[in-house]
């Protein structure tokens, strides 16, 4: 006949099935602090469990270090009947079944030693009584099983782009940022899977033994846009540069993104960076003039300064243009004080009408974590002069700027696409840009490489289109600034942007990284 305890509370459940009324005396009396024991387990209170074995304190710390290790949800364990060994002791095999999140049903057999004390029978406990392979200063925890997918770059191998795929929580085999984090569930299987139980150094937390419980199934892998080429060829171009800097590649044609390289890794400033663009935006004050009647030759002046309502505008270095000069001619060198005066032309309104044919400010589902920049409406005379150069209070982010280049290029605007699988709905621009506005910015970029301020691209294969820019940030006198450069390629399908954070000037510090990367591509 079979004896029975059980003890549960929605979480644990404990079971004893014993033998019968012919039982050993000591078997019987061996069986009761053993059922505490298990049942103190189960219901995982360690410290209670630990007040019926031999050494108290040795089995409260290791039991607390493995409930602590493996966070079960749910702990049953079924002992089977004694059996009394010729030097008086006990043993009772059991069995542990637990229910861990990442790891799923884990289930092992043990023994337990039970002895008589002075009278008093107690759970002789050791390592290997919570599992047979335990040893002394080891504990029970999990770890990854490799069964984790991958995020993938456009070839299908592991994206090699450490700030824009994330991280993995060691501990917890969760993907803590970037893409990691964004598609935890997918590449995890749900996280019903992924960790294994191991024996482990209490000390170091090392795995010093896998305990064959695999976990069940792999999760999905994350197709990216990213072209691995392409991404070697900009991580390579920022290799040299001390500071913040970044690089962001895509094809006009799809919106696809072929590269975003970041340096340091940590923050994505690629995609999520905000920041003053500084002349380069004037590509959409370009766009705001040009819709409004302006032409590439029509005579624009360029003096060394501008005041608006007591506020000094100058050029880099304070340069000037002579008398003759034309609108080609201030884009091309970059002109702030001509953009400036240029603002009485322009409503309140018109920077912000002109951005939103390119995108800007709009909601963008690109599969990744971005910043698709903003450009207010204006709201007096010196935030509009500010702001027709790339200054107050509009910003962007190296992907807005590169896909800036590439709605050029391309005649209209097509969102940027990094996880295509996951996008679910792209944003489509309120505005469309005028294809006249659009062949004549593809004008005046090619002449910012040939006679102006993007001379270092001049002479490059693929006959590239730029503008360049140096952006005033941080207050201080002189100004610090970011250098940035835009373009395109126009004999194939990239438009991109260089960022050097603090960098100094659009054409003398970002215009060499620029080069470089499309000297890198054009081998």
């Amino acid at each position: 006949m079979a004896l029975g305890l059980l003890a549960g509370g929605g979480y644990a459940v404990f079971s004893l099935l014993g033998g019968d009324a012919q039982d050993d005396e000591q078997v019987t009396s061996a069986r009761k602090p053993l059922a505490a024991f298990l049942a103190g387990w189960a219901a995982h209170d360690a410290r209670k469990a630990a007040r019926y074995t031999d050494t108290p304190d040795s089995a409260a710390s290791l039991l607390t270090s493995v409930l602590t290790n493996l966070k079960p949800s749910k702990t049953t364990i079924d002992a089977a009947g004694g059996r009394k060994k010729d030097d008086g002791e006990v043993d009772f095999p059991f069995t542990v079944s637990m229910t861990v999140p990442g790891a799923g049903d884990l289930t092992w057999r043990s023994r337990a030693r039970v002895v008589d004390t002075s009278g008093s029978w107690k759970v002789a406990f050791t390592s290997p009584t919570v599992h047979p392979e335990l040893t002394s200063g080891q504990t029970l925890a999990l770890k990854s099983t490799g069964n984790r997918a991958r995020v993938l770059d456009a070839e299908g191998d592991p994206l090699q782009a450490d700030s824009l795929v994330g991280t993995v929580d060691p501990a917890t085999g969760k993907g803590a940022s970037g893409l990691e984090a964004r598609y935890d569930k997918v590449l995890s299987g749900g996280g019903k899977a992924g960790k294994s139980l191991v024996a482990a150094d209490r000390e170091s937390g090392r795995a010093v033994k896998n305990l064959g419980t695999e976990a069940k199934a792999a999760g999905r892998p994350v197709r990216t846009t990213i072209d691995p080429r392409v991404q070697r060829a900009a991580a390579d171009a920022l290799a040299d540069f001390d500071g913040n800097a970044a690089i962001v590649a895509v094809n006009p044609d799809n919106g696809r993104i072929l590269a975003a390289a970041n340096r340091p890794g940590g923050l994505n400033r690629a995609l999520e960076g905000r920041y003053p663009p500084g002349s380069t935006f004037k590509v959409v004050t370009a766009a705001a003039l040009l819709k409004g009647g302006l032409r590439p030759g029509d005579p624009a002046a360029c003096p060394k300064f501008a005041d608006v309502d007591g506020q000094r505008f100058e050029n880099q270095d304070q340069f000037d243009l002579p008398s003759g000069s034309t609108f080609r001619d201030v884009f091309a060198r970059s002109c702030n004080t001509y953009f400036v005066n240029a603002r009485g032309w322009l409503s309140d309104t018109a920077l912000r009408d002109a951005a939103q044919a390119f995108g800007i400010g709009g909601s963008w589902d690109v599969g990744a974590s971005t910043y698709d920049g903003s450009v207010p409406v204006n709201t007096g005379d010196n935030d509009k002069a500010a702001a027709t150069i790339g200054q107050a209070r509009v910003l962007a982010s190296p992907l807005v700027m590169a896909s800036m280049a590439a709605t050029v290029k391309n005649g209209g605007f097509d969102q940027p696409v990094l996880v295509p699988d996951e996008v679910r709905k792209k944003y489509r621009a309120p505005a469309r840009l005028d294809t006249e506005v659009a062949g004549r910015l593809r004008e005046l970029m090619r002449a910012t490489v040939t006679s102006g301020s993007a001379h270092a691209l001049k002479g490059l294969p693929g006959e590239p289109h730029a503008k360049t820019g140096t952006a005033e940030f941080g207050g201080d006198n002189p100004p610090r600034t970011h250098a940035w450069m835009i373009g395109y390629q126009g004999g194939s399908d990239l438009a991109w942007s260089v960022l050097l954070e603090d960098g100094g000037s659009g054409g003398a510090d970002a215009g060499p990284v620029a080069a470089r990367f499309l000297r890198a591509l054009a081998r």
